[in-house]
Parts: C-alpha cells; structure tokens; sequence
C-alpha cells in the first residue's frame, strides 16, 4: 500500500489549477432529467402510481459529466460528442457554457440526443424513461467526429475516452483518438465499457470496474492473486490498468510489473452516482501535469471518497481533496 505525501497532493493539484492544463472529453454525451413529486393516488386508466411533479431538474450526464468535473478541478476543457438536433442538445449545450466548457468540439447528428428522464416521488425513484439511439454513427456524421478529434486532441495536454456503448465510441475513432494522442505523448485515459473494451490498445490508463473487467473476460477476477492481473494488462496493452473495487478501494497494475492497492478513503457513502467520473477526470488532471500514474490514482481516490459523501452527481473541488487528504 502506498500514500501519497500530503506537501506533494497539494503541488499537484495546485499545478492544475496554476497552469490550468486542456483536457479534451471524447465519448457519449447525456442529459439527466429529474422529475420529483409527490403520489396520493394510484391512476384509473392502469394500477400505477399519479407523481404530481414540483420539481424538475436538468443534470449532466456521461461524457458531458466527466466534462464538468474536468472544469472543477481547474482544468480546461473540449468536450467531443455527437448532440442531437432537439431541445435536449439545445440544453446540454447551454449547461456545457455555463461551466465554460469549450463547445467546438459538439457535433450535430440526426438522432435525439441521449436523455433519462427519472421520475423521484417521496425520495423513490418510480421509473426511468430512455430516449437515445445507440447504433453506431456512420457516414458523414463519423467524418465531422473524426475532425473535432483531431483539432481537439492537437491543443490537449490529456485525452479522456468515456464509453457508455451509446455509438459515437467505435474502433475507428478510438484508433484515431490514441494514435494522435501517442503521437503527441499525452496521457489518454479509458473509462470502458463492453461493447468495445479490447479496442482502447496503447493507452496510458484502462480504468474499468471489477464488475466490467468481468463481464469483458467472461469470468471472475481474483485481484489476490498476483500473476491474474498482469496477464489482464498484457491482453489490454495499456500502460496502467486502474481497477475501482467499490469499498475496496483500487487496484493500480503497471506494465513493468507493479501492483499497487489503494483503499478506499471514504468515510461515509451516501450516494455513489458520478463517482466514476470524477476518478476519470482526476485521473487526467493529475496526469496532464506531470503526475504519475500512481499519484493520480491516489488523488483521484480521496476525489472519490469525497464524492460519495455528497447528494447526486456533484462535483468535487481540490479543496475539499485537499481537506480529505488531511483529515
């Protein structure tokens, strides 16, 4: 087990926000829709509840999440997306410039843009609606995407590849993606999912859960045993692969045979939605300055522990990393 020296957690992160490095978001944009209400009736046409709606509450989802917690650490960003010509792009636009995401790299598709819409009634959720396409882009649409990759890739210091199997992550952007990323020598950092998980060869940081590493093998992983991830490495050909074990904290396994266990920092979990994304986009911080792949797993970690201590999604600043790490 390795610690990270508090002086040095704090020089990283105060090099992010000095020198505020660009991080380019490349994967599936999403917008969340909260609808929260209350129920005293079960309805006449179907035996299913009536939610009254008082509150409704736009949220980032996906890629355009990790985009917004790229920007809280003190981070620029590009995010690269396909949006939809709809009311939810028009909004998922408008969310990215109020945090000051940089909007270039958007690209209108002709499908809807992905959103879930939940519906909250008493602090339950009642039910989710999905409205998305996810085949894969094709055509024209592919070839704007591979433009906003390059020139967004050309002006980064880090590249974030965040799949969700929503279709804008298929084998020959990500090729594209990490070929000019390595021919830059940036950090690229993976957030996988099943659909493509063998595709992301070259990268600096694999950061998948146990639970996907599984599905993607097709059998159970024993982190215990020394000689079982290495051999996942080798089939991955990454750098690092960064695998997040829940309450278990993480496992850092690196190309030249080191295995690094972190535990989990967290001292009380109330909701663990966006935890992920906020590792993904510590990870990149971390690394666009210099930091090494174990060091930026290590704050990315006390990131997390701070993160699912929170309501929802919300983001995590480095002064509350910083006040974690302390504590």
């Amino acid at each position: 087990m390795h610690r990270l020296d508090y002086a040095r957690l704090r020089q990283l992160l105060d090099a992010v926000g000095s020198k505020a490095p660009r991080i380019a978001v490349l994967g599936d944009a999403m917008l969340d829709l909260y609808l929260k209400g209350d129920v005293d009736r079960i309805s006449p046409e179907a035996p299913v509840p009536v939610v009254r709606v008082r509150e409704r509450r736009y949220a980032l989802g996906g890629a355009a999440n990790v985009a917004q917690n790229v920007l809280a650490v003190g981070a620029r960003c590009e995010l690269v997306a396909a949006v939809g010509r709809d009311t939810a792009g028009a909004q998922l636009r408008e969310m990215l410039a109020d945090r000051g995401a940089e909007p270039h790299g958007l690209v209108d598709c002709d499908r809807p843009t992905t959103t879930k819409t939940r519906v909250v009634a008493r602090g339950q959720q009642v039910v989710r609606v999905d409205e998305e396409i996810d085949a894969d882009l094709s055509g024209d649409e592919v070839t704007r995407l591979l433009d906003a990759v390059a020139r967004a890739v050309a002006a980064a210091d880090a590249l974030i590849l965040e799949d969700y199997n929503k279709g804008v992550l298929i084998p020959a952007v990500i090729r594209a993606a990490i070929d000019a990323a390595r021919a830059k020598r940036i950090p690229v950092v993976v957030d996988p999912k099943f659909r493509n998980f063998f595709e992301y060869r070259g990268c600096t940081v694999f950061k998948p859960n146990r639970r996907e590493l599984e599905s993607a093998l097709g059998a159970a992983v024993d982190v215990s045993a020394p000689q079982a991830l290495p051999e996942v490495l080798a089939r991955l050909d990454a750098d690092h692969l960064l695998l997040t074990l829940s309450e278990h904290g993480m496992a850092l396994i690196s190309r030249d045979g080191g295995v690094e266990r972190i535990p989990t920092s967290a001292r009380e979990v109330f909701d663990v939605v966006g935890a992920g994304d906020t590792v993904t986009a510590y990870l990149a911080a971390i690394l666009a300055v210099g930091g090494t792949a174990l060091e930026a797993a290590i704050v990315a970690n006390y990131a997390a522990g701070v993160q699912v201590g929170k309501a929802g999604a919300a983001v995590v600043l480095p002064a509350e990393v910083i006040a974690a790490a302390g504590a």
